[in-house]
């Protein structure tokens, strides 16, 4: 009985080793089963970040990466090592092993261009890249042009004159009819004129010329320099001046004197008796000007002509306050016109808005010395002139002949309509307010009956202080002025080097909203009874 109990034992042993055997192979096997799909599948995850990774950074301007060092993960040691995946790139060189802090690889880039390309060279063409010396005396105006022709072919390319070079450029157009859109003219250094005769030939309308563009930017920090005083000093006496001088009658004479001219110097030879715009657009779209400043141009300094959709912004002109006809910016047949925050000193209109324009909002502008802000003069030579939808506001304007005019010559066609002067402080202005239809800028003009017709005018909020007449409304006497509203106008007089005078109206209708330092009883208020309605002919 013992004995056969013996041998059930040994026989139960025996069977429950050979059970607990299998069950530890088999949890073996599946540890071994588990460790190898966890190195798989890191294998598999590091193959799809290595190839996202150098992609990316490929395509944003880097050369393109190397093959990133396949990491391995230790297999536990109870388990014999698994062969390893293949490396994610094919015919990838081996890498270095890492250092014991690695530092993230960053894909080598180009250097920057000189800080406007920024790596980019195909859409930036520097002058000095096409021959242009930049000393001051070597003519550059061949260069200009190749530059000009190689941006004119690429889309939102940029022409840069560099900082610290002067650039000696004769009359050039930047012609566009068939050129790409969007380019910028990048204007960080100088570009003066020449002062010889020759280059001008028997007179040219303008220096620098933009035309038939779509996107045009002139951005910078640079100067265009017209060296115009030996022109002012040739201008003939005969040529037009500034009509308001009539009503500027210093004390201690009955007529004003003419303006003395600027000295004459950096003349060698006289000049043609057409004097050049400094910088002009035509024709174009989408006009932008920035940041430069134009100075000394023989005549208008900035002007528009048959464009639309132009921004003027942070912008300088400057030219002394006698210098005869210089402009300082000049709008013509342009519509979708802003221009603000600008300084503006010059010999004539800081603003000059002729026929053809409409949607002009001018604010935050210095302007002095100069003539002030105007409209016109429209209708010279029995033209027809249409001008609508103004808005000039928050201007500063000191020593100035006019604050804000409108000015137009009898017998005109055409009609101004919707105008408003807003919130302009002005100090130590001749003639702070001024509309004139019998303006003339000869000696002599002939009276006629036909006149451009006004409507619709606001003056609000002009304050400050002026040195001849505050108020001058002198209109038509067969199509008076219409809807002239006067509102809070406070004008102090300042007794300097001139006669003083009380405000002036003649055939001018509205209405004042507040009382007005001084009072401006002139004003007919209502309408005028026999009214001449517009032909068809006058109406824009």
């Amino acid at each position: 009985m013992s004995g056969l109990s013996f041998r059930s034992l040994s026989f139960m042993f025996l069977i429950a080793f050979l059970v607990w055997s299998s069950s530890i192979e088999t949890c073996i096997a599946r540890r071994d089963k588990h460790w190898r799909q966890s190195r798989y599948a890191a294998a598999s995850l590091s193959k799809k970040k290595g190839k996202g990774h150098g992609h990316h950074n490929y395509h944003n301007g880097g050369s393109k990466p190397k093959a990133p060092p396949y990491k391995t993960i230790p297999s536990p040691p109870s388990s014999p090592k698994p062969k390893a995946p293949p490396p994610p790139y094919e015919n990838a060189t081996p890498s270095p092993p890492p250092s014991p802090n690695p530092k993230e690889e960053v894909p080598s880039t180009p250097p920057p261009q000189k800080g406007y390309s920024n790596g980019q060279q195909s859409n930036v063409f520097d002058m000095l890249d096409f021959g242009a010396k930049g000393d001051g005396e070597t003519d550059d105006t061949k260069a200009f042009q190749a530059a000009w022709a190689a941006a004119c072919k690429e889309e939102a390319s940029m022409v840069v004159v560099p900082a610290e070079f002067v650039f000696l450029v004769g009359p050039i157009s930047f012609s566009g009819p068939y050129c790409q859109p969007n380019i910028v003219f990048q204007l960080d250094g100088t570009i003066i004129a020449p002062t010889d005769s020759q280059p001008w030939g028997k007179g040219i309308l303008q220096w620098l010329e933009f035309t038939k563009l779509r996107g045009i930017t002139v951005q910078g920090k640079g100067i265009i320099d017209g060296r115009g005083s030996g022109w002012w000093q040739d201008a003939p006496y005969e040529d037009s001046y500034d009509d308001e001088r009539k009503l500027i009658i210093p004390l201690n004479s009955t007529t004003q004197e003419m303006p003395p001219m600027p000295v004459r110097n950096e003349l060698s030879g006289k000049m043609p008796s057409i004097r050049p715009t400094a910088l002009r657009f035509y024709g174009s779209f989408n006009v932008t000007v920035t940041g430069i400043t134009i100075q000394n141009s023989p005549q208008c300094h900035l002007k528009f002509d048959n464009c639309m959709g132009v921004v003027v912004h942070d912008m300088t002109v400057s030219s002394p306050g006698d210098s005869p006809n210089t402009d300082g910016i000049h709008l013509q047949n342009s519509k979708d016109v802003l221009i603000h925050g600008s300084n503006l000193a010059c010999g004539d209109d800081c603003v000059s808005i002729q026929t053809g324009c409409s949607n002009v909002y001018i604010h935050n502008v210095n302007c002095g010395p100069g003539h002030g802000i105007s409209i016109g003069s429209l209708g010279k030579d029995n033209t027809k002139a249409c001008v609508s939808n103004i808005t000039v506001r928050d201007i500063i304007m000191h020593n100035t002949m006019n604050g804000v005019r409108i000015k137009t010559w009898q017998g005109g066609l055409g009609s101004v309509q919707g105008v408003l002067f807003s919130n302009i402080q002005v100090s130590e202005v001749q003639l702070p307010i001024v509309i004139d239809q019998f303006y003339c800028d000869k000696r002599t003009c002939k009276n006629e009956t036909a006149a451009v017709a006004l409507s619709g005018i606001t003056y609000e909020k002009i304050r400050g202080t002026y040195t001849v007449k505050p108020v001058h409304l002198a209109c038509s006497d067969s199509l008076p002025c219409i809807g002239v509203t006067l509102s809070a106008i406070e004008l102090k007089p300042l007794q300097e080097r001139y006669h003083l005078y009380d405000p002036f109206c003649w055939q001018t209708f509205g209405e004042l909203t507040t009382p007005t330092v001084p009072p401006i009883g002139c004003l007919q208020i209502g309408k005028p009874s026999n009214n001449r309605v517009q032909s068809a002919h006058d109406v824009c």
